[in-house]
C-alpha cells in the first residue's frame, strides 16, 4: 500500500490549521527533487487542503533537508487545532416510530378539541345501553304483566260468580292489558328522549 493511500484510508489523529509557513513548506516540498515521488505527491495534496495531518506533515519535514527546512517551532508557529465535528446521533428505528405515534395522537387530539364545538355529543341515555337496564326493565314488565292477570283475574271473579274460565279469561285480559300499557310508556321514553336529543342538537348549531 502506498504512502497516499495510507494516509487516505487511516484516521488522521491530530489535525492542524494551515498557515503561511505551513504552506510555503509544503509548496516547497512538492517540487523537492531530493523527496521520493510519493512524499511530493501528497505535499502537493495537503496544499489545497483546508486542515493538515500533523502526522503527515512531520513525515514530509523530517524527509526534507534539514539545511533548507524551517525549524519545527517556526513551520507550527500560529497554527491551531482543528477539531472534527462530532458525527449526529441519530435516532433508533423504535423511537421514531413512538415519536410518530406521539405525533398522530397529539393530531387527533388537537383535531377533537377543534371540532368539539361542532361535532353533536353522544347520547349515552339509549335504552337498554347496559345489561342492568336490560334486567331492570324486564323485571319491570314481568312485574306490571303479573299485577295486569291479577286485576283481571278478581275483576272477572267478582263479575261471574268464580266461573274457573272465565277467571282465566279475566287474567289473560289483564295480563295483555299491562302488556299494552308497558309498551305505551316504553314508547313515550324512548319519543321524549330522541326529542331531547334533537333539541340539544339545534341549540348546538345556533351557537355556533
Amino acid at each position: 500500500m502506498s504512502t497516499t493511500d495510507g494516509a487516505t484510508n487511516k484516521p488522521p489523529g491530530l489535525v492542524i490549521s494551515p498557515t503561511k509557513p505551513i504552506l510555503s513548506f509544503l509548496a516547497s516540498a512538492s517540487k523537492d527533487q531530493s523527496l521520493s515521488q510519493e512524499l511530493r505527491e501528497i505535499a502537493s495534496d495537503l496544499s489545497s487542503k483546508p486542515s493538515v495531518p500533523y502526522k503527515s506533515l512531520r513525515i514530509l519535514w523530517s524527509a526534507s533537508d534539514p539545511a533548507s527546512r524551517p525549524t519545527l517551532i517556526q513551520l507550527l508557529s500560529g497554527s491551531e487545532f482543528v477539531l472534527p465535528s462530532p458525527k449526529p446521533r441519530e435516532k433508533s428505528e423504535e423511537l421514531k416510530a413512538r415519536l410518530r405515534k406521539l405525533a398522530e395522537m397529539a393530531e387527533r387530539k388537537a383535531y377533537a378539541e377543534l371540532v368539539k364545538d361542532i361535532m353533536p355529543k353522544k347520547d349515552n341515555s339509549e335504552p337498554f345501553s347496559s345489561y342492568k337496564d336490560q334486567l331492570g326493565f324486564g323485571l319491570h314488565v314481568a312485574l306490571t304483566m303479573f299485577t295486569g292477570y291479577l286485576v283481571g283475574y278478581a275483576a272477572f271473579r267478582a263479575l261471574f260468580n268464580h266461573s274457573p274460565a272465565m277467571n282465566a279469561a279475566g287474567g289473560i285480559l289483564g295480563l295483555i292489558g299491562g302488556m299494552l300499557i308497558e309498551t305505551f310508556l316504553f314508547i313515550i321514553r324512548t319519543s321524549s328522549q330522541d326529542l331531547r336529543s334533537s333539541t340539544s342538537t339545534s341549540k348546538q348549531k345556533k351557537d355556533q
